[in-house]
């Protein structure tokens, strides 16, 4: 034996000649020529005597398929009684009398070189991978030669050693290209590996441990190994080959390439999944200059796919680490995580930078949207990653803390918007009245907007305990806040303590209140401005009344508040209206001297007269298009004027003359009046109503 300093290979990218170079070292060709065995033979005759046994057994192997078989087995058994000597002087090191054994140099020889000729014959395709009852038992093999290079590597320092610590090194670093080429195949192919011999055939890859290594190789497996089902990514056999290599590699101290080569299969995979989830990567840049319209489309997709990479792909991952690396459990959960915290980071920059996008109204209901997605997982998270685990350092954040700063900033974003709100009320000065006293666009958008944020309620009362700032609130806010207090029964009877959100709510109404009353005085007539805000207080009344979420955070104190002022707007109508025309209706100054003043008389029908079809023209203008209160308005004009005109006919109608003076100034009957009023608030102008007889 040469007395050459040992030559061990090295891993990662220190490994000093690449694969090619290897094989060529080690004769690819596997050939037992005597040749390469008299290089081995230099020892002395023994060695060659040996060598020559070689030989002669070697030469029945072709025609006999038993003997190799236990050949090798008889081999497999020297070499495990050799590392059991081995082990039983590196336990009794202390004992310095006690020298190591010598190598059986030819058995360890015909040992590698049938362990590096049955791994050629798996790359070129001639074998194939089989059951427990292989004939060939190859990671068994494989195993039992990382074990042999471990051995004998403890005894370095003892020259007689390097000669067989070189030879087997070189085939357990060929035997570990080979498991990552296989561990690579399956891992990219999985739903087709099931005829598994040929995948030594696919282009071979760089060896992650090769001088040529480029870490960011990319393993691209087929996107059903991602897809929205949450079935085993791979067949049970593929499994059982899979945790087999990966147990091989992590023995021989190739762990750290496996779980690479491991941790980028599978994230590639779950990129490669996310289209059949209806949901494709885009960047923080794509999602900020993305339109509204657009961007809604992507949220929804975003959320199913992200719902169903927590609650389905992440249990799946979970399961598929613990069977491939089964006995490694810190491997096992380290991956795991690396996997989580990869495809949480790769899914939560897309709601990031919805939270980044520039604040509006109508982007409240999806910000919302995701939150809830985020805070609706955190129990299946924890359950998938306990705090009790062990931690990865080199894992930058963990993917609960992730999710829970993303979720963050999106509760302060929904906040922000919403209180928004109050600005956008403050902001519609506008001097121009709405046509016929309807009910003003702003109040629709304010309380339509209201009833769908309020369908959040519980959401919005959460983000608002949690990322509401306190604030320095005027008075009028603190009067807002004691005005809920107050009105709330429910958090009366319950005592529950402060709600921002109900107070952001309620101080949102009364500007929404104010801002009305200060639209109404736009009007110069005084009965429209109260049909204005007669109109605009019922459609408030209505949308509260139909919103059980509305009603519970303003409190029934606030609805009866506002049912009472309705009432009292009514009131001012008919008084500012139909008080003129009642007025001409009265007995005072008909009559003079005991009998009644015909002029008077025939000028107060004029008056009344033209009141009324004043009044039809204008109020037959006038828009009141909830239909009960506009019946309830016309209701009570007639019960107010009709019947008091009808008594006025009955009494005073006999001192006109019949025939033309009748026609001239009593122009309408109590029917022809209750047509006219029933005419009123229909948003159409009239022309003057017709004569009528009585």
């Amino acid at each position: 034996m040469e007395g050459n300093q040992p030559r061990l290979p090295h891993k990662s990218s220190s490994f000093t000649s690449s694969r090619d170079e290897k094989h060529h070292e080690i004769d690819r060709k596997l050939s037992l020529g005597s040749l390469k065995l008299e290089q081995y033979g230099k020892r002395g005759p023994q060695g060659v005597d040996t060598i020559e046994e070689e030989e002669t057994e070697e030469k029945p192997v072709a025609g006999n398929a038993e003997e190799p078989q236990a050949s090798f087995f008889s081999i497999s058994e020297d070499i495990d009684v050799f590392l059991t000597v081995l082990l039983s002087v590196e336990e009794d090191g202390r004992d310095e009398s006690r020298e190591p054994p010598d190598i059986p140099e030819p058995t360890v020889e015909r040992f590698v070189t049938l362990l590096e000729k049955e791994i050629g014959r798996y790359e070129i395709g001639e074998a194939k991978w089989c059951s427990d009852n292989d004939e060939f038992p190859l990671l068994d093999a494989i195993g039992r030669v990382s074990k042999l290079t471990a051995a004998v590597t403890r005894f370095s320092s003892d020259t007689k050693y390097n000669q067989a610590m070189n030879r087997a090194g070189g085939v357990l670093h060929h035997a570990m290209c080979f498991l990552e080429d296989e561990f690579h195949s399956l891992l990219q192919d999985p739903r087709a590996k099931h005829d598994a011999g040929n995948s030594s055939l696919k282009a071979k890859r760089q060896p992650s441990f090769s001088l040529n290594h480029d870490p960011d190789r990319s393993v691209r497996p087929s996107s059903e190994s991602m897809s929205g089902e949450s079935r085993p990514p791979y067949p049970p056999e593929t499994m059982e080959r899979l945790h087999g290599i990966a147990d091989a590699m992590i023995s021989a101290g190739y762990d750290i390439e496996c779980c690479q080569l491991f941790a980028i299969a599978r994230h590639n995979a779950f990129e490669a999944g996310l289209p059949s989830l209806g949901f494709d990567k885009v960047s923080i840049e794509d999602v900020l200059k993305m339109a509204w319209e657009s961007l809604e489309s992507e949220i929804a997709t975003w959320i199913k796919a992200f719902r169903h990479t927590i609650t389905a792909s992440f249990s799946a991952e979970r399961d598929l680490c613990e069977a491939v690396f089964a006995g490694h459990p810190a491997v096992s959960d380290r991956l795991f995580r690396r996997f989580a915290r990869g495809a949480t980071v790769q899914l939560i920059t897309f709601a990031e930078a919805v939270a980044m996008t520039k604040r509006s109204a109508e982007k409240l209901f999806k910000v919302l949207d995701i939150y809830e997605a985020l805070r609706d997982v955190t129990p299946a998270v924890d359950a998938l990653l306990p705090e009790g685990a062990e931690q990865d350092e080199s894992i930058i954040a963990d993917p609960k803390a992730e999710i829970a700063s993303v979720r963050c900033r999106l509760g302060e974003a929904a906040v922000g918007i919403f209180c928004e709100l109050e600005s956008s009320i403050k902001a519609d000065s506008s001097k121009t009245p709405v046509p016929g006293g309807a009910v003003h666009p702003l109040t629709r958008y304010v309380m339509n907007y209201l009833k769908y944020a309020c369908e959040y309620k519980n959401t919005l009362e959460q983000v608002f305990k949690e990322h509401k700032h306190s604030e320095k609130t005027s008075s009028c806010a603190e009067d807002v806040e004691a005005a809920r207090r107050g009105g709330s029964d429910r958090n009366r009877s319950n005592g529950e303590g402060h709600n921002p959100f109900a107070a952001q709510l309620m101080e949102a109404m009364n500007l929404l209140h104010s801002n009305l009353e200060s639209k109404s005085r736009l009007y110069k007539d005084q009965g429209l401005c109260n049909i204005f805000l007669m109109n605009n207080g019922r459609y408030i009344a209505k949308k509260v009344k139909g919103s059980p979420e509305i009603h519970q955070l303003l409190g029934e104190t606030w609805y009866r508040k506002r049912s009472s002022e309705l009432r009292q707007y009514h009131k001012n109508y008919q008084r500012e209206t139909w008080s003129r025309v009642l007025a001409c209706l009265r007995d005072d100054g008909l009559q003079a001297k005991g009998s009644v003043a015909k002029p008077v008389l025939k000028e107060r029908f004029k008056s009344f007269n033209a009141m009324i079809e004043e009044t039809h023209k204008a109020q037959s203008s006038w828009v009141v298009s909830d239909e009960q209160l506009q019946s309830e308005l016309r209701v009570s004009v007639s019960a107010v004027v009709v019947p008091a005109y009808r008594s006025f006919l009955g009494r005073f109608s006999q001192y006109l003359d019949p025939g033309r003076q009748t026609e001239k100034y009593i122009k309408f009957g109590p029917d022809d009046l209750e047509n006219l009023i029933d005419e009123l608030f229909d948003g159409n102008p009239s022309s003057t109503a017709s004569k009528r007889r009585p």
